[in-house]
């Protein structure tokens, strides 16, 4: 392909390749350095103990747990809901598609808040839950609650537009030929769709690991208990241990920039999937 010679072109080009690289480096690079350089103020060692301190220890266990339990939850939901809003058309169809969009408009906090008025010692299931000795508010099933619900449009709404633009033609014709139901998920519907919904399972994961507004509200804060890992650094913060907050913040920030790795590690294989169907034939 030629090169477009016209003037300005170049120039444009140039300068906004230059603001997006200065952006970047601004809002994304500058902090990040920042949070590794506090974190590694008083050297290796003082670093490696903020990690290892008991209250760390369980901040990250809870957090890989919440999302260990949170994650799968989202994804088979996502995968059904995801399902029923391309493939069928039934009576609430639009309904349950804004439902999908709810945790994006509500705000965590108010969602945290709702299941403290379920759940909580004066909520309207707590006479329930005392009956059967269960504690959903301040302990890892309303961790858990809070962050299914923040996190579940994620999977959805990657495949969603992939399921619909694919259509049914697939599932129909592996139906006449007398596949099973589990037969066509397993062989036409999820190989067709692995690289959306394994994108989607990393927004959603990385969104489970850094939720704080609906985890602050529900978790008590009971130190070494519920406290999850942005709930321990902002106790840190705010108790003037600087090491130890951007310690266990730069720990976060790793694991985010794996998750990012990893989903463009997904992308390029993806890319090198659907690059020979894409290419025109040679004759």
């Amino acid at each position: 392909m030629a090169r477009d010679r016209r003037p300005g072109l170049g120039f444009g080009r140039w300068a906004l390749i230059a603001f997006a690289g200065a952006f970047l480096a601004l809002f994304l690079v500058a902090p990040l350095a920042i949070v590794f350089e506090a974190a590694l103020a008083k050297g290796v060692v003082a670093y490696g103990d903020a990690l290892a301190a008991p209250d760390a220890v369980a901040a990250i266990e809870l957090t890989l747990l919440v999302a260990a339990i949170a994650v799968p939850l989202n994804t088979v939901f996502g995968l059904a809901a995801s399902w029923c809003i391309a493939k069928f058309e039934f009576t609430g169809k639009s309904v349950l598609t804004t439902l999908i969009d709810l945790p994006f408009a509500v705000s965590p906090v108010i969602s945290g808040m709702v299941y403290v008025l379920l759940f909580g010692a004066q909520g309207l299931l707590a006479p329930v839950l005392a009956a059967h000795g269960l504690k959903i508010v301040f302990a890892v099933p309303g961790l858990v609650l809070a962050t299914v619900f923040v996190t579940f449009p994620f999977v959805a709404r990657q495949l969603i537009p992939l399921m619909q633009g694919q259509g049914t033609g697939e599932e129909e014709a592996a139906l006449v030929l007398g596949a099973s139901f589990w037969q066509i998920v397993r062989r036409v519907t999820l190989p067709n769709i692995r690289w959306g919904l394994l994108y989607g399972v990393l927004l959603c994961n990385a969104r489970a690991m850094g939720e704080f507004g609906a985890v602050s509200v529900v978790s008590g804060r009971i130190r070494g208990l519920t406290d999850t890992m942005p709930l321990y650094i902002e106790a840190l913060y705010n108790e003037y241990d600087m090491v130890g907050a951007f310690a266990v913040a730069s720990l976060l920030a790793l694991l985010a920039v794996a998750t990012l790795v990893v989903k463009s590690l997904f992308e390029l294989r993806y890319r090198e999937d659907v690059a020979p169907l894409t290419q025109p034939a040679r004759v």
